[in-house]
């Protein structure tokens, strides 16, 4: 059985963070694992990243098609796993993902109108899981925050300095379009939504930790039924 699990969600919803403590957990229960975590900034594989983030290709969210920027952030991922965690995902480690082919999902997909959206995911994955011969999920957990939340949480992280913030952490509106292609997905193709915030504001980040284990653990005991 093979254990690639995606922590998704909104920036600032908390996946590093999360990542971080599940794979102390699932160690501490004697599991093998590897954490991961996209883009992959530290190798020359997400240069174009850096760039359409930035805004050289252009200000606006939808200067650069959602099908172009996909490509960017799918070959990230191909030097990533071919370079550093292929071998340990074959031998049935839990691998760890903070993002994944499902922040294409998200993020690039809610550039589209709805009804393009399931002409983009056939693509999409057909692109990485069968083009690029790249592992699929089998676990994705998405941490559902509400983008006023998560504007607050950037703002937290930055201050005053928006200047540092992506293109897609600028933009309110298109964060709203993000979270509602990320409901889509999730009902389509099976994620499980864990909900972060209540009473307009995050959860305890231990309470949330508890959560992603709990649904992790059952999915182990479910899949080995």
């Amino acid at each position: 059985m093979k254990k690639l699990i995606v922590l998704e969600g909104l920036d600032g919803s908390g996946k590093a963070t999360q990542a971080e403590l599940l794979q102390e957990k699932l160690n501490n229960l004697g599991q093998k694992t590897c954490k991961i975590s996209f883009p992959d900034y530290t190798e020359k594989s997400s240069e174009l990243i850096k760039m359409y983030l930035n805004g050289q290709f252009g200000q606006d969210v939808n200067a650069v098609s959602p099908y172009v920027a996909s490509t960017f952030y799918t070959v990230d991922r191909y030097a990533s796993y071919n370079l550093k965690w292929k071998t340990t995902y074959q031998q049935e480690a839990f691998i760890i993902a903070d993002r994944y082919t499902t922040s294409n999902i998200v993020y690039q997909m809610a550039k589209l109108k709805d009804s393009e959206w399931d002409v983009f995911l056939e693509w999409l994955y057909d692109f990485e899981y069968n083009k690029f011969k790249l592992p699929k999920p089998d676990l994705v957990l998405y941490l559902d925050v509400d983008p006023e939340i998560s504007a607050k949480l950037l703002t937290k992280r930055y201050g005053n300095e928006c200047n540092s913030r992506d293109l897609h952490e600028k933009n309110m509106e298109y964060l709203k379009l993000c979270r509602k292609s990320a409901m889509y997905a999730a009902e389509k193709l099976g994620w499980k939504v864990l909900k972060c915030f209540e009473a307009g504001k995050i959860k305890l980040m231990e309470e949330i930790s508890a959560d992603i284990l709990k649904n992790v653990l059952k999915w182990v005991k479910e899949a080995g039924e």
